[in-house]
């Protein structure tokens, strides 16, 4: 154990020993992409989940949108302690039942129900301030630097081309355009099953209780549903797709079904050349190697978002660099 570690753990035991939790058995919980930690609790004062979040984490986000949410009547985890400074914060445990333990072809419709209906609570209510942007040149810089600066070099063990650069750089933006005239509000940006748990005690759209907030940002909405309905961890049957496309405009009429639909498409192929990407960086960079299971069913829905006059930059710029037997993880990058 280094210095730095053993450091943490003593600034960890003593903001546990400040809220009664000192006794507390700490069982670690699933990690995410993030340099974040998460510990259960157990034989303290309540029911209690740590977020150690080490810098260059920053609790402060996650602390403003879990107000922000829970004001809208949305189930998010209660903040009961917070050292913000340092990084650490005491949540309600909302549980272990995450979606993807949960989900079974008898059960996914109702659960999807509700979570697109907290979606569209979660967009319809004004943004809170102080958002970062979501728009278009900032969706552009992320899908150019996962995709051309951990993927392309793993893949072809040399920088991409400058030419290359650019023109991604010009497709992206081509694409993303449109999203520039269409709804802007808060968006999650992370609002898949596997930060979505189900509390059936609750009632309405407080059965989704709704994890991993603090990337929210202000953009389109359809980036939300986008992130839910392809979601690279899990397969998604066309049926179960379209009926939560069309629950999602049926609760929100003042959006224009054809419109949000091109951009729900738009969303997508962004989104999935973007993640591409960061599988790569998430094992080479952070020892996550995990992370490149997801990487095959990424590229075929990247594929299979590029059909069509939205996502027609993208597709000329991959077919004039990368040929289809590229697409997909690199190879020694297999886990």
């Amino acid at each position: 154990m280094n210095r730095d570690t053993m450091h943490r753990d003593a600034s960890m035991a003593k903001f546990l020993a400040q809220h009664r939790f000192a006794t507390a058995r700490c069982v670690p919980l699933a990690q995410d992409a993030s340099y974040r930690r998460y510990w259960r609790l157990l034989d303290g004062p309540w029911p209690a989940v740590l977020m150690d979040a080490p810098p260059p984490e920053d609790v402060l986000p996650f602390v403003r949108i879990a107000r922000h949410l829970a004001g809208l009547g949305l189930s998010v985890p209660c903040i009961r302690a917070a050292d913000e400074q340092a990084g650490f914060l005491l949540e309600e445990d909302l549980g272990d039942s995450l979606y993807p333990q949960l989900l079974t072809e008898q059960n996914e419709a109702e659960l999807f129900d509700a979570a697109v209906d907290a979606l569209a609570v979660m967009h319809s209510a004004p943004p809170p301030d102080g958002l970062p942007a979501w728009n278009g040149g900032a969706m552009a810089t992320t899908a150019v630097a996962t995709m051309l600066d951990w993927w392309w070099p793993a893949m072809f063990s040399a920088p991409a081309p400058k030419a290359a650069r650019r023109g991604l750089e010009a497709a992206l933006k081509a694409m993303l355009a449109p999203l520039a005239t269409g709804p802007a509000g808060f968006v999650h940006r992370d609002f898949f099953a596997g930060n979505l748990s189900w509390l059936p005690e609750r009632d309405a759209v407080r059965r989704v209780g709704i994890l991993d907030f603090q990337s929210a940002a202000l953009g389109h909405p359809a980036y939300d549903l986008a992130s839910l309905i392809q979601d690279a961890r899990r397969d998604f049957s066309t049926a179960l797709a379209e009926r939560m496309i069309a629950r999602y405009l049926a609760a929100r009429p003042e959006l224009e079904a054809n419109t949000f639909r091109a951009a729900l498409r738009i969303c997508a192929a962004q989104r999935h050349l973007r993640v591409a990407g960061q599988w790569v960086r998430l094992a080479r960079r952070d020892g996550k190697p995990h992370y490149l299971a997801h990487g095959p069913r990424t590229w075929a829905l990247l594929q299979a978002a590029l059909p069509g006059p939205e996502t027609a930059p993208l597709a000329s710029w991959l077919a004039h660099w990368i040929a289809p037997e590229y697409r997909a993880n690199p190879p020694e990058q297999i886990a």
